[in-house]
């Protein structure tokens, strides 16, 4: 179905592609600094698990939806970038609570892993993404295309979830040093909070 070249040129060029600074590296990151290595690694994997949604779209054909249809790119623009406003005005409100604070109502796993997945799943650019950058590794000649897409969106959500898990968890390493400066605290929430607030307008202004 692959060869090992096809296969290491996928991986080579998806790496690459992963360690571009986008809007779900940048999440994962600002998370890590605001809220701590575990909640940076865990939205890591939220985000990475996203990709799931996108890969069977991309192997059914639904993302071809949102490639030809303005209503249907606008509609999950909006949402997405609603749900990004939502975090800055969360960071703004919580600024000033310690980043890593254990007391009180932490966010759980579940809730850290839903915010990273709806992150990815809500961005149109990601499934756009993913109808056209995983068929160009397809081997058309030998059939089954849908599972060649399949196991070749796995694959990238499996370098995705390991490269943002890794550069999350020692962005929460560097803020747990900084846990004694409740000043450098509420800056981390304010920059997190424009961070988002960035993402939300590049995403709400983004056109196909």
């Amino acid at each position: 179905m692959f060869t090992l070249s096809s296969l290491l040129l996928f991986m080579g060029a998806a790496i690459l592609l992963i360690l571009v600074p986008g809007p779900d590296l940048i999440f994962a990151v600002t998370q890590g600094l605001t809220s701590g290595k575990k909640a940076g690694v865990l939205t890591a994997l939220g985000l990475s698990l996203g990709n799931i949604i996108h890969t069977l779209a991309a192997a059914l054909g639904l993302s071809l939806i949102l490639k030809t249809s303005a209503v249907a790119f606008t509609a999950f623009k909006i949402a997405g970038t609603l749900y990004l406003f939502y975090l800055a005005y969360k960071s703004i409100k919580y600024r000033k609570e310690p980043i890593g604070l254990e007391k009180g109502k932490p966010q759980s796993g579940r809730s850290l892993l839903m915010k990273g997945f709806l992150m990815n799943v809500l961005n149109p650019k990601v499934a756009i993404f993913f109808l056209t950058f995983l068929p160009q590794f397809v081997n058309y000649q030998s059939g089954q295309v849908g599972l060649q897409l399949v196991i070749l969106g796995l694959i990238f959500l499996v370098l995705s979830g390991v490269i943002f898990g890794l550069l999350a968890y020692f962005a929460g390493v560097f803020s747990q040093r900084m846990l004694g400066s409740s000043r450098f605290g509420e800056m981390a929430n304010v920059a997190g909070a424009a961070i988002f607030s960035v993402l939300g307008v590049k995403l709400l202004t983004t056109k196909l």
